[in-house]
């Protein structure tokens, strides 16, 4: 049985749940990885999914965006079943969703207007001078303005994760993923595309997902969390990272979350 946690800090009971996941289990075969998942995603959360590795954050992740199946349960989107939804119904739910990786995942061959437009060529109907304006836009908005014509390979890592993030935005979405934001970046950058994702939750109105296990993020911009256990495989946490620091039932949560410094107050 999973143990939930809540702080008197966290939204109330009657904040609008965006994501639902319930009763989720998450399995490679007959080896379960993860069980009993049941956790909610109010709108505005910037919500962290956390835990050791090899626990099944990043697989997680996918599950709520579709690109792996739960063994059982479902998730939600705005309380309808998007595990049960058929393939178009699940396509008109995901064009409200933006997904970025931990390295960009940005297509090589094009340049970073092009990769932007990709999202733009599919889902609109858009002419290309059009296309070029949005993702010029949105390059700006994620401080690379004057970098439309560049290859990823002539920019660095971190300005290629704000390209990643600007492809994400593309269409406005209503909910952002993000696999391991700040991995490879250097603490500076990092904390600087902390205070992008904030700023682009908060001018989207977005609903923010991270995987991460980034002390300095987690705390800077997280209000809700879940805690996957390997050892149980099943979750051992929900709430507020900054109240789990300190009263989480748990002593490997806390331990996780205390790693290096001593609780603040």
């Amino acid at each position: 049985m999973a143990t939930s946690e809540t702080a008197d800090s966290r939204r109330s009971e009657t904040a609008a749940e965006h994501l639902g996941v319930r009763d989720l289990t998450m399995a490679y075969g007959s080896f379960v990885l993860q069980r009993g998942l049941d956790f909610s995603v109010n709108r505005g959360d910037v919500f962290i999914i956390m835990g050791g590795s090899g626990c099944g954050k990043s697989t997680l992740l996918r599950h709520m965006i579709g690109l792996k199946e739960p063994a059982q349960g479902e998730v939600f989107y705005d309380g309808e079943s998007f595990t049960r939804a058929s393939d178009d119904r699940r396509n008109e739910i995901l064009r409200s969703v933006g997904v970025t990786y931990q390295t960009g995942g940005l297509w090589s061959s094009m340049t970073l207007a092009e990769n932007v437009s990709v999202p733009l060529g599919e889902y609109t109907d858009l002419t290309p001078a059009e296309m070029r304006e949005v993702s010029a836009l949105k390059l700006a908005l994620v401080g690379l303005r004057g970098f439309e014509d560049y290859y990823p390979s002539q920019i660095s890592g971190g300005m290629q994760k704000r390209a990643g993030l600007a492809r994400a935005i593309a269409l406005d979405p209503s909910v952002l993923f993000f696999d391991e934001p700040s991995a490879g970046l250097d603490p500076i950058s990092s904390h600087l595309l902390d205070q992008l994702i904030l700023q682009l939750r908060d001018s989207l109105g977005a609903t923010v997902v991270i995987v991460t296990h980034e002390l300095a993020s987690i705390f800077a911009i997280g209000n809700n969390s879940v805690f996957l256990d390997a050892k149980s495989r099943t979750m051992i946490a929900h709430g507020d990272p900054k109240y789990l620091r300190e009263h989480a039932e748990s002593p490997d949560v806390r331990a996780f979350l205390n790693r290096g410094s001593a609780p603040e107050d």
